[in-house]
């Protein structure tokens, strides 16, 4: 059997093996690989008789179903480029990115044309329209899914695996979103990567609760496939949906970020699940020691694995769930195919437990931001000779991904997150990190969901400021509890200055991880100096 290197195949190999075997769930209906493999073929013989040249971007702008998975290996099927879009992006931020790449197709439902309004008119390389279903009214012309999948069947571009396959854009917190540029080979090394330590198999079921443009939700996708599994898809919109998908379907594999394994951890989950499910997985930052506590004692059975990664290069460390014990607070080690280094500003490699910037090198280091040079050249660097692999008679650069975010590595070579450089706090001539205040505000047991930043102050040169919920079943939180809490545990340069209530989940990014960024900017807009 041939092994997938276009990010096609991954769909492709696994209909050549097992053609009946479940693809994809959404709702009550599954897809076959080869039912699958057939449609993503029909979307890309379908784009080739749009016209489609080797490298146009297909924007598609659909929840989680089963056009936006035959779109997003279909487009780079027929040699173009897949542009995810978030599915609670607004219009004017789709109209951003559509100009911002360039896109020719655009994909999506009539629903969501409708919501578009005119921002399409802004969008001069916009060339074609597909839609799921119906009919709707744009600028250009508007296809139906199933009549452009009926077209007949033609060859798509020559592909390479260096050749770009997708744009993700990240999503904007600090900012215009930036795409981030990924080849064929940074997509299928990281799948099959990361199925290798997961252990993926045939007989797991993926639940892709994540949004498929973040970098770890289309993970399940490359993962699941590589190793001929079923994903379920899922939008939902409670927590409790999630525990009701995973008992429904037996889900064997989960990854979520901090927030939702906060919320979920706040419910009871049904027995069943801890029958079925192998591994839970975490991305998109530290989970709280406490968080990681209750999970394990809701479903004992299944492996805990604690992962970092960052979209300029898909996926970086995990640590192994043996390890879990002994060291809770670790990101781990550098995934397979991977190297990850320590570097001080000079370049040179941290000395055990000093802190410095996670560079990761190796073949899932993406290939830059879209149309902006000065960002890639701040992100995407040179690799110094003598660290790592870099050896001096080398002619050619080697790019590796400089990561802005500060971790130290112990002597066993364990890496542990400290902090993003542009969110750590100078407080009292100390540096802290928002993520380790509230490390210990979870561990106190007195609140729901928090979050943590620096705010000018005369003195202390930055406050630490905290906003948080009340447990769960709380109707308030009790901040005179929680400050003492706070002081009982931290030393006095780490306790907050103030604590502000708010009641309900705390805003999200459209990547699900709490939004710290909009929050400060509120907080400061509400208190002016």
């Amino acid at each position: 059997m041939p092994e997938s290197t276009l990010l096609n195949e991954l769909v492709a190999i696994a209909a050549e093996r097992a053609p009946d075997a479940p693809a994809l769930t959404y709702g009550g209906s599954t897809l076959g690989y080869g039912a699958l493999d057939t449609a993503v073929r029909g979307f890309a013989s379908g784009l080739m008789a749009l016209g489609l040249a080797r490298g146009e971007r297909v924007a598609i702008y659909l929840e989680k179903r089963f056009e936006t998975v035959v779109a997003s290996f279909g487009a780079p099927a027929a040699g173009g480029v897949f542009v995810p879009l978030n599915p609670l992006l607004k219009a004017e931020q789709v109209g951003f990115i559509l100009r911002d790449c360039d896109v020719r197709v655009l994909v999506t439902s009539p629903e969501r044309l409708a919501q578009l309004g005119d921002v399409l008119t802004q969008c001069p390389s916009l060339r074609h329209i597909v839609l799921t279903s119906g009919a709707g009214s744009a600028p250009v012309p508007v296809h139906d899914w199933a009549e452009l999948l009926a077209a007949p069947v033609r060859a798509g571009h020559r592909v390479i695996d260096t050749d770009v396959a997708a744009i993700l854009y990240t999503s904007g917190s600090t900012g215009r979103p930036k795409g981030v540029v990924l080849s064929h080979r940074n997509m299928v090394a990281g799948g099959k990567s990361v199925a290798s330590y997961l252990e993926n198999r045939a007989s797991d079921t993926l639940l892709a609760a994540l949004p498929l443009s973040f970098d770890a939700g289309f993970s399940q996708l490359t993962t699941g496939f590589h190793s001929g599994a079923r994903v379920v898809l899922l939008n939902y919109l409670l927590p409790r949906d999630v525990l009701k998908a995973m008992e429904r379907e037996k889900v064997t594999g989960l990854t979520a970020v901090p927030p939702l394994y906060i919320q979920l951890t706040q419910l009871e989950w049904p027995a069943a699940i801890d029958q079925h499910m192998r591994y839970f997985a975490n991305t998109g930052g530290r989970m709280p020691r406490a968080t990681l506590d209750l999970l394990r004692a809701k479903v004992p059975s299944a492996k805990p694995f604690l992962m970092y990664g960052l979209t300029e290069a898909f996926r970086s460390t995990y640590l192994p769930p043996e390890e879990v014990d002994r060291r809770p607070d670790s990101i781990g080690k550098a995934i397979p195919n991977a190297e990850i280094l320590v570097l001080r500003e000079d370049g040179s490699e941290c000395a055990p437990d000093e802190p410095g910037e996670l560079v990761h090198r190796g073949a899932l280091v993406g290939m830059g931001y879209w149309n902006d040079p000065e960002k890639t050249a701040e992100r995407y660097k040179p690799l110094p000779v003598g660290v790592g692999g870099r050896e001096g008679g080398l002619q050619l650069p080697e790019f590796a991904v400089f990561s802005g975010d500060t971790v130290r590595r112990d002597a066993e070579g364990f890496l542990y997150f400290v902090g993003r450089r542009d969110e750590m706090m100078k407080t009292s001539g100390y540096r802290v990190s928002p993520t380790e205040v509230e490390e210990v505000l979870y561990a106190t047991g007195l609140v729901g969901e928090c979050v943590a930043f620096g705010v000018d102050h005369d003195t202390l040169g930055q406050a630490i400021q905290v906003i948080a919920t009340p447990p769960e079943g709380d109707a308030a939180l009790d901040i005179a509890a929680l400050m003492a809490a706070c002081k009982a545990r931290m030393p006095a340069y780490m306790v907050p200055h103030g604590i502000d209530a708010r009641s309900g989940p705390l805003p999200r990014n459209p990547n699900g991880k709490i939004d710290r960024k909009t929050l400060s900017t509120d907080w400061a807009e509400r208190h002016p100096a």
